[in-house]
């Protein structure tokens, strides 16, 4: 990424990313009380942007959260941002496109309306190079998914402390070992930032929308599953599961596809990168026109 300062879209205009300012007193800042959602690019070109601003609008919604302009209207803003900003980016390196929405301040004398903010930040391409050459290495920590009872995981808040204090503790152990937490009823939700997938025999499945936060690139992938002759399902799935599945693999908006090695220590039968989870890779390079293996491979030093 070369060293010009990044363009950010805030509150109406476009600016230098680091004279965007948040109120000290924005309930975003203060109570976690913001949505966001995060796109991304593929060689420097918007991606499923659509789709993820209708999630975002969603959560919006639910919260009672009001972006300053349309779903249209922060579409074009993606779009023009992410051009304002591609000269910046090198070889093998893409964005993803934020959307953020907070409460705004309601402190007496500092009162503030909503924030609206769309960025363009740097995918961590080099710090996550070796899953691609290795696979994942998942650990289940102590701590749940929070439950839908409390707060619904289909709600992409700025509240993520279960996912933290979950990393925080996976990595105590392993720094190089990825968090998978388990819902309170002991069965797989989700990744930080990630949806789950099991590969047994001809079945493609995953934990149910209900208790997890439903993927974009979690629906792509299991269209492409269909497609490949496989019968996807969302189902209660357990760790026996997950030891005994053929193949593992995580998705989400910037990994895509990524293959599992193993979980608490257990090494899977198929090991990273089996036979359906790179059919499901190369589903994904056809769809955005690019080997994104190669595209984290070739940050490893």
């Amino acid at each position: 990424m070369k060293h010009e300062s990044l363009i950010v879209w805030a509150n109406g205009k476009f600016i230098p990313e680091e004279e965007a300012t948040v109120s000290i007193f924005d309930d975003g800042f203060t109570r976690g009380d913001a949505v966001f959602d995060a796109a991304r690019t593929f060689n420097g070109k918007p991606f499923q942007v659509a789709e993820h601003l209708e999630r975002f609008f969603a959560s919006c919604e639910v919260l009672n959260l009001k972006p300053s302009l349309s779903h249209e209207g922060l579409l074009r803003v993606a779009q023009d941002l992410v051009e304002r900003n591609r000269p910046l980016l090198g070889r093998y390196e893409d964005f993803w496109i934020d959307f953020r929405v907070t409460r705004g301040s309601r402190r007496m004398s500092y009162s503030t309306d909503p924030a609206t903010l769309v960025i363009c930040d740097p995918i961590p391409f080099a710090g996550r190079a070796k899953v691609y050459r290795d696979g994942i290495t998942l650990v289940t920590p102590s701590i749940r998914r929070t439950p839908p009872w409390a707060v619904s995981p289909r709600i992409k808040s700025h509240n993520y402390l279960n996912f933290v204090l979950a990393d925080q503790e996976v990595k105590q152990n392993n720094p190089e070992a990825w968090p998978l937490l388990l819902d309170e009823r002991g069965n797989l939700a989700e990744g930080s930032n990630s949806n789950i997938f099991l590969v047994r025999g001809k079945e493609l499945l995953t934990p149910r929308e209900q208790f997890v936060l439903p993927g974009i690139s979690r629906n792509t992938v299991m269209g492409f599953g269909e497609k490949l002759g496989l019968t996807v399902k969302e189902m209660d799935l357990d760790l026996r599961d997950l030891y005994l599945a053929d193949e593992a693999f995580l998705t989400s908006t910037s990994l895509c596809v990524c293959g599992v090695t193993s979980v608490n220590g257990k090494k899977l039968r198929q090991g990273a990168f089996g036979p359906v989870t790179t059919k499901l890779l190369t589903a994904y390079n056809s769809l955005v026109g690019m080997d994104i293996r190669q595209q984290y491979l070739a940050h490893l030093k």
